[in-house]
This record gives structure tokens, sequence and C-alpha cells, in this order.
């Protein structure tokens, strides 16, 4: 007679998660100093790991904070890390920080979001992309994904030039991110963005552009010309707090000269 070991929630949530990074059980355990042997029988239930051995566990897949303390809980424990609001006292230094780097990195845009890509605040400089919320938007968070992919309205005058370009990179990115975290809010925004129309206004000629370290800029036509920009991530170094390591401010700079004149002589409240 064979004895049935019923699955443990925490071994299937790590073991789940180990696939997902496309880790055998000797490759995991060797990131978390331990043996694959032991691992084993985690994830089948034959063995209860502790809560050291959980955080070790979750360390060594980049589990995200949110994640963790789930893991945590179908473990037994209590979670480690505390979901707190951007408006509570304590986080008065990271609101500050943020405040500090959207208004330096004035007149070029800039953009706090969440993990959802949902838009926390944003400084002035946004106005550029223009501040003209489509009506079939309206009963949605401000979203980043939303925002840069649904069809501009054809009497717009500012207009994404590379949509299909920027269309392809964004979608990309986030089924990776997706994928990852196996989220599944960023799953049907992934549907959902991916099913907008192509906008009526498109240019032939988009792709070709004078060489430059990156593989897709935004082009943006506007009533002054067409802006050429790129932008980087700069997220919380260590975080101890789910919100916290769910922000991400993008940063865009200009790509030319022309871009960088018309940007420092937009008029401080252009936005």
């Amino acid at each position: 007679m064979t004895r049935s070991v019923r699955e443990s929630p925490v071994g299937a949530l790590l073991r789940e998660w180990r696939q997902r990074r496309r880790l055998s059980q000797l490759d995991l355990a060797l990131h978390a100093d331990t043996s694959a042997r032991h691992l084993s029988c985690v994830e089948n239930g034959k063995a209860q790991p502790s809560r050291a051995m959980v955080l070790k566990l979750c360390e060594a897949l980049d589990v995200p904070l949110r994640e963790r303390n789930t893991v945590l809980l179908a473990g037994g424990f209590s979670p480690e890390y505390r979901e707190s609001s951007l408006d509570d006292a304590e986080m008065a230094s990271a609101r500050a920080a943020l405040e500090t780097m959207l208004t330096a990195h004035e007149p070029y845009p800039a953009v706090v979001v969440d993990r959802y890509w949902n838009v926390i605040t944003t400084n002035r400089a946004m106005g550029l992309f223009g501040d003209d919320l489509p009506e079939a938007l309206a009963d949605k968070p401000q979203n980043v994904y939303r925002l840069a992919l649904y069809p501009d309205s054809p009497t717009s005058d500012t207009w994404l030039v590379n949509y299909a370009q920027v269309r392809e990179f964004l979608l990309e990115r986030l089924m990776r991110q997706a994928q990852s975290t196996g989220d599944p809010v960023l799953r049907d925004l992934y549907d959902e963005v991916s099913a907008y129309p192509m906008p009526s206004r498109t240019d032939p000629d988009a792709a070709a552009m004078p060489p430059s370290p990156f593989t897709v800029p935004l082009r943006v036509h506007t009533p002054v010309g067409e802006l050429r920009i790129f932008s980087t991530m700069v997220t919380f170094g260590a975080p101890a707090d789910v919100t916290l390591a769910e922000l991400a401010i993008e940063l865009f700079y200009p790509l030319d000269e022309f871009t960088a004149n018309v940007l420092r002589g937009l008029p401080a409240t252009a936005a």
C-alpha cells in the first residue's frame, strides 16, 4: 500500500515560481544554499519549510514582495512586508523623493507609475503628450499603456508617429512582465490594450530614422514639430514595503537638439 502525500500550498507555490523562472530543483537548491532533495520534499509536501527557508527561496526566485507575502501565508506564516499608503506619515521621505525627482527633471517629462502602470503622479512637462483623455477611457484608471496605445483622435494635434514600432515594443514588455509575475491583472491589461485598433494616421516611413542608441524612441508629432524622446526607469533601492517596491519613475529625455530646445522653451505652466 502506498501513502499519498497531500500537496502543500506553499510547496505548490514555490514549484510554480521555480518553473516560471525556468530553474531546475538543483539550480534553485544551489542558489538558496540547500539540497535538491530537501527542495523536492518541500514542493511535494513531504517537508514543511521554515519561515527563513521560505524567504530564502523567494529571494533566490526573485519573487516580488507582494507575492512573497502570499507564499508566507500559504506556509502558515505572517506576512513579512507591509503595504503602506503613500499618504502615510512614514512615507513622507518617499513622497519627498518622488516630488524632488519629478520637479528636478523639468522641463523634461516624468511620470510615477505603480505595478500595473497606473499613473500615480506626473510633473508638469507631461502635458507635452496632451491632456485630453479619450472618452472610451474616462471610466478607467489613467494607465501608461492605455494612454500610449489607445488610438488618438483624428483631430488631435499631438500623436505618435511611430505607433506600430512603439506598440510592438510595449506589448512585448508587458507580456514579459505578465509572464514573469504570473499576475492576472497584467495579463488582462495586455489583452485589453493589444485589442486596440490601429490609428487612422500612420507614417509608412516611421521606421526610417538616423542611427541612435535606442531601437524604439518615441516620435511625437506636435504643433511645433516632431519631438524625439527616449526614457529610462528608476526604482527605489532595497524597498521593504510593497507599495515602494511596486513604484517606478519613468523619466523622458530628448534624443536630439531640436527636441531639447523645444522642451527647454516650454513655459513652466505648459501642463
